[in-house]
């Protein structure tokens, strides 16, 4: 493939459609597992964090401490899902299984693959979005219908870091090389999104830098839903989320052009 083609827009068809499917039904194998994995910290975080150090600190934000965090682990499960999928299993799918490989030597492309790859990642992360937010609604918080708004910003969240996710499986040697991501990437942005605590409580330079992260952007947005309230900013916040989703997306696909096609 020329430096031109490697660069040209993303072709896409409906077959993705059925890559999203396949991957789908293989999930479902492993659905219960899949789940726990993906569950369970959040929840452990939010319910011992949530409880333990609610107990010192009341409210925070106009929000009791536990759902204060609880709507911050909301969007750190949507996260933490999409890129785990995005690496390793979308990892294992193109260099291991090579199910890739078979998949466009049928009548789909690489560019419907990747499309349907980055779908399957938000679409997971849904799953995971919607545990955690039954979990709050449980214990009482977020009762209003604007909180069932948090489910379609988990897909966007997913949507983001699941692109970020194909960006490292296309530069990805071997399994170890996700650790750079999630170490000085996800790690990193989790601390500094106000998951834990207000942003507004760190120093001027770190609020300067959390305002640049996608997780700020979709923390700040699941607050104001859980209090029933529409978000300040909510078109700036969408749109951050939507920029980086889509340029990383782009990038990925390119990257992943050079590893398969060349």
């Amino acid at each position: 493939m020329t430096t031109s083609g490697l660069w040209r827009a993303p072709d896409l068809s409906p077959r993705w459609i059925a890559v999203w499917r396949r991957n789908q039904l293989v999930w479902r194998k492993l659905a219960i597992a899949s789940l726990l994995g993906n569950v369970a910290d959040p929840l452990l975080y939010m319910v011992a964090l949530g409880y333990g150090i609610g107990a010192f600190v009341p409210e925070v934000g106009g929000l009791k401490y536990i759902a204060f965090l609880g709507t911050g682990m909301v969007c750190q499960s949507a996260m933490f899902t999409s890129s785990f999928e995005a690496m390793y299993s979308a990892f294992s799918r193109m260099h291991v299984q090579r199910t890739w490989d078979a998949i466009i030597n049928a009548p789909v492309s690489l560019d419907d693959v990747m499309f349907a790859e980055w779908i399957w990642a938000a679409s997971k992360a849904i799953t995971s979005t919607v545990a955690i937010l039954v979990v709050i609604l449980a214990l009482g918080f977020g009762h209003s219908w604007f909180a069932l708004w948090i489910i379609p910003l988990g897909f966007l969240v997913g949507l983001t870091f699941g692109a970020f996710g194909l960006v490292m499986n296309a530069l990805a040697p071997g399994y170890d090389f996700f650790t750079y991501f999630f170490t000085l990437v996800l790690t990193p942005g989790l601390l500094l999104s106000g998951v834990f605590f207000p942003v507004e409580q760190m120093p001027v330079a770190l609020q300067t830098v959390a305002n640049l992260l996608p997780l700020k952007h979709a923390v700040d947005l699941a607050r104001a839903l859980l209090q029933g309230a529409v978000p300040s900013g909510i078109l700036q916040h969408i749109a951050v989320l939507l920029v980086y989703a889509i340029g990383a997306f782009y990038v990925a696909l390119v990257l992943t052009r050079r590893r398969l096609l060349r």
